[in-house]
């Protein structure tokens, strides 16, 4: 079971404390932990008794995939960083500039941040005041379900949004026999549209949990526990549990009381100040431009307004609103949906296109040949990209259209590192952290995975973008080069100028006349020294390509490091080199000669080529050149296999032509 946890319970100090946060989750302990960071005092006031933890993660809580301790929220230790848990704020006064909570005591502030939330919607359907009919918001709520599913065996969740499923998988893969009711006429009806809000129902099925739409609940009946909802279609669904995923109503009391301005929320501007300019309201109690946003991403970018103005309040660009996005794994299935699809489906002008096979489903749309929305069912590896796109209304060409009508893809496949991605990219769809904020996170210091997560609250959901933070920490603190990457330079240089000399240095010239002792014509026109020099070249040649499979035959792990056999693959290189010199006397001579000639010298080059951009890997990419994905080594080893592939049959003819015939 959670443990309530009260991580300070010091007494207010009048002169201690800058600024008064109201509200423990994710987006208020963002605008904390970065005022803390800049070197403010910070107090945290949350009603919860549990230490603040990630509300998203909570749906893992239930399932019993994690424990409470794994979905705390990560902080950084500071004398002046205070979280009071388990006190309510009942009022707060702008005259004397304090909040009041529950147990009596005032809290003055300079600056006061009101991050407290929703709640829950209960709909006044009857009977929903009976017992065992729980909602799912906070960690209470899940502690409740934990505590009830020992003893639930039908459970009827009433809305089919992403909350709706996950706590439907929560309670199904406790045991209990699960029934999805959403009066729409598809689940996820704000992310989805029909088609894939259809093919998504029946991934649900598929796992054994049942799905109705298009149907509202009547009235719950039972004489004091829920036994059952009546549905607006005269069924009845026998449950002995009810869970409401309905929706949220913003917590706006405090606001109220305080005379702040209200409409649906509380209403901010740019800077996320409300009517007081002392008092900023951020994440889904706050109002932007007639817009109250329900997800974490546009509350921490909410938070981060609010923060850059209260450190600089005349150099912030201010929040501009935000593009609703959802990219999770609803479950096991993945959904990306960016923009307001169900406005999109009806707006006038905007065109969708579509792409289906039998993995998932895309739909995007276009409005004044620019990407405004995209929805997607399954798999996608352009997913992110595609999000960015939306988001930074990027321009749809027509041949880009019909890619994606034939191949499901917006742009060639290729892999996307992440020193490519513009800073306006969303990394982590789960907190909406961007590559903007991770790339200034590594600047400030956070210069491994671990840090960065710390840091910027990226990687602490699903853990999904975690592998993409080692390009980020490497671009703060230098990038790994490669085992022995000093020898490998030298022999790469060392090959290169033989490959050089092999290509450009004109043919060493025979004696004039017959000299039986000179060198020259004892090594290149005496038959049998010829033959001893091309078996030679010819074995070494043979042993260079076996080396070269050594990446590719798993079973010669145990013979030793590759690192170690690439420097010896080069060295063989090197001797090639020797050995094509001894042979020929840089006399490429014609035709099919000329042809092995040329193989030779090409596989040379590339080959160093590929070595010297492997050993300067980690300064070239310091330069902005490659990628951990897209390493600047990928072309020339390409040209190396290239210009190897015909040496094998070159080799065996020339071997036939000059020794059989």
């Amino acid at each position: 079971m959670l443990e309530p946890k009260a991580i300070d319970n010091r007494e207010p100090e009048s002169t201690a404390l800058n600024t008064v946060i109201i509200g423990g989750g994710p987006v208020g302990m963002r605008a904390a932990q970065r005022l803390s960071d800049a070197g403010m005092a910070v107090t945290v006031l949350s009603a919860e008794p549990f230490a603040p933890y990630n509300r998203v993660r909570l749906t893992p809580l239930l399932a019993g995939d994690v424990q409470f301790g794994d979905i705390l929220s990560p902080t950084i230790p500071s004398s002046d960083f205070s979280v009071i848990t388990g006190v309510r704020a009942t009022e707060i006064d702008r005259e004397t500039s304090t909040v009041t909570t529950a147990d009596g005591r005032t809290w003055p502030y300079e600056t006061l941040i009101i991050a407290t939330g929703s709640r829950a919607f209960v709909p006044g359907v009857p009977g929903f005041d009976l017992d065992n009919v729980f909602t799912f918001r906070t960690a209470e709520d899940a502690q409740a379900l934990m505590a009830r599913s020992f003893s639930a065996r039908r459970v009827a969740v009433v809305g089919g949004g992403l909350l709706g499923l996950e706590a439907a998988r929560g309670m199904q893969r406790r045991g209990a026999e699960v029934t999805v009711l959403e009066h729409e006429g598809r689940v996820m009806p704000r992310q989805l549209d029909q088609v894939g809000g259809d093919m998504l129902a029946a991934r649900i099925r598929d796992l054994g949990v049942e799905v109705i739409t298009g149907v509202a609940v009547r009235e719950a009946i039972g004489a004091r526990q829920v036994e059952g909802l009546i549905l607006a279609d005269g069924r009845t669904l026998d449950c002995d549990t009810v869970i409401l995923c309905t929706g949220v109503r913003a917590n706006n009391d405090l606001a109220v009381g305080a005379g702040l301005p209200i409409n649906r929320a509380i209403v901010v501007n740019d800077n996320m100040q409300t009517a007081d300019p002392h008092i900023y309201a951020i994440g889904e109690c706050a109002e932007h431009n007639g817009h109250v946003h329900g997800l974490v991403g546009p509350g921490y970018e909410q938070a981060d307004a609010a923060v850059d103005h209260i450190l600089s309040p005349v150099a912030g660009a201010g929040y501009e609103g935000s593009i609703p996005a959802t990219k999770l794994k609803v479950l096991g299935a993945e959904v990306l949906s960016v923009g307001a699809i169900e406005q999109l489906e009806v707006r006038q002008g905007v065109r969708s296109h579509v792409y289906e096979d039998a993995d998932g489903y895309r739909r995007i749309f276009i409005e004044n040949g620019r990407l405004v929305g995209v929805t997607a069912v399954g798999k996608w590896s352009q997913a992110g990209k595609v999000q960015n796109a939306v988001q930074t209304d990027a321009r749809v060409y027509p041949w880009m259209i019909y890619r994606f009508r034939r191949e499901g893809l917006l742009w060639p496949e290729v892999d996307e590192a992440a020193s490519d991605m513009p800073d306006s990219a969303t990394v982590c769809n789960c907190t909406g952290v961007t590559c903007g904020r991770l790339r200034q996170a590594a600047r400030e210091g956070a210069n491994t995975p671990e840090l960065l997560s710390l840091a910027t609250g990226a990687g602490t959901v699903c853990g999904t973008c975690r592998p993409m933070f080692e390009e980020f920490t490497d671009a703060k603190g230098g990038f790994s080069a490669a085992r022995y990457w000093k020898p490998l330079l030298a022999l790469s240089a060392t090959a290169m100028f033989a490959a050089l000399i092999l290509a450009l240095v004109p043919r060493v010239p025979f004696p004039t006349g017959f000299q039986a002792d000179n060198w020259r014509e004892w090594l290149w026109r005496d038959n049998i020294v010829k033959q001893w020099t091309g078996y030679t070249l010819l074995g070494i040649t043979v042993i260079a390509m076996v080396l070269g499979l050594r990446k590719r035959w798993r079973f010669t792990d145990r013979l030793g490091s590759y690192d170690v056999w690439r420097l010896i693959h080069l060295g063989v290189g090197l001797l090639a080199a020797v050995g094509l010199f001894v042979h020929t006397g840089l006399r490429p001579g014609a035709n099919l000669n000329l042809w092995l000639f040329l193989s030779f010298v090409a596989t040379l080059i590339f080959g160093a080529i590929a070595g010297l951009a492997t050993g300067g890997d980690h300064k070239l990419r310091e330069h902005h050149i490659g990628t951990a994905k897209k390493p600047a080594r990928r072309l020339p080893v390409w040209g190396h296999i290239i210009a190897v592939w015909p040496l094998p049959a070159l080799l065996m003819v020339h071997v036939l032509v000059v020794y059989v015939y």
